[in-house]
């Protein structure tokens, strides 16, 4: 019995279509498909070879699924609405620098979320009185560009949308924020522990968890269409402390609090709408590791 992978980078995408029509044509018992075009992929080629997704956005709205709690068809997975955390990321992103009235925002435009993500941060940025500069890139060059253009604009922090490219990139983002000392808050841990300032999205682990636990019911006989889709509900919030020191802005104690309220712990949480947060503190010849999990990250 084999089962496959479909997972893909802005790079490659458009060979998607035929990647997914050769597993179809090798009979493969299964398809993992990551992230939004794999999975649209891999429905398009097959409506019989069960499918895991994840994707970052309603897979009803995709086209994936006929709903949430009973897929119906051969489709099934994980969900993470992304663009509804920017406004929580902007909200942590002011708490940290309360004076900023300029704040970029860096979106991949071959991502699908990408109007989404800009959509809702403009929005909750418009009520707080704060601009949003909307800079786009999909390569490594127009990153360099991005901020180039963030410090021509003279923006007091920024986020980054989330795709899975940019995740590729974290060293880079990391590194050019630190160069020019702009607060910057990021939508997965990965980021932050590549030398990056704060982070806040839900968690990676929990999401191969739970793809890994589909993958295993379906190879033992399950229906896509009798798992419902999981709806990410653990969350992650992490601060770099020493690329705090070291781009400038005191972390404020309130964010603090959220970090260090509880023991130190290292365990999954079960509970529905459940957080952690951290604070990354580095061995000695890094800036990256040594986590905290504790308490809820803030949900303004």
């Amino acid at each position: 019995m084999r089962s496959a992978i479909c997972a893909t980078r802005s790079k490659g995408r458009g060979r998607l279509p035929e990647m997914a029509a050769e597993l179809v044509r090798r009979q493969v018992a299964m398809i993992v498909a990551i992230p939004i075009p794999a999975a649209l992929a891999a429905k398009a080629a097959t409506a019989t070879i069960p499918i895991v997704f994840s994707v970052g956005t309603d897979p009803v709205k995709l086209g994936l699924v006929a709903s949430l709690a009973r897929p119906g068809g051969n489709a099934t997975g994980v969900s993470f609405f992304i663009a509804e955390l920017g406004t929580k990321q902007l909200g942590l992103l002011r708490e940290l620098v309360p004076a900023a009235s300029r704040i970029g925002l860096l979106v991949n435009p071959n991502n699908l979320n990408a109007e989404a993500v800009a959509k809702d941060v403009t929005a909750a940025a418009s009520t707080i009185g704060v601009k949003i500069d909307i800079i786009q890139a999909r390569d490594s060059r127009e990153i360099e560009a991005a901020f180039a253009t963030l410090v021509r604009n003279r923006v007091d922090a920024f986020l980054v949308g989330a795709d899975p490219f940019f995740i590729d990139r974290r060293l880079q983002f990391a590194t050019l924020a630190t160069r020019h000392a702009i607060p910057a808050v990021y939508f997965r841990r990965e980021f932050t522990e590549a030398g990056g300032l704060m982070s806040y999205g839900t968690s990676s682990t929990e999401e191969h968890r739970q793809l890994g636990v589909y993958t295993g019911r379906i190879l033992k006989g399950a229906k896509p269409a009798d798992l419902p889709v999981v709806q990410s509900t653990k969350f992650e919030f992490v601060i770099n402390l020493p690329t705090a020191r070291a781009i400038g802005p005191d972390v404020p104690p309130t964010l603090l609090a959220r970090t260090e309220r509880n023991q130190p712990t290292f365990r999954s949480s079960s509970a529905q709408n459940s957080s952690s947060s951290s604070i990354s503190r580095p061995p000695r010849r890094s800036a990256s590791t040594c986590p905290r999990r504790c308490s809820p990250a803030p949900t303004r």
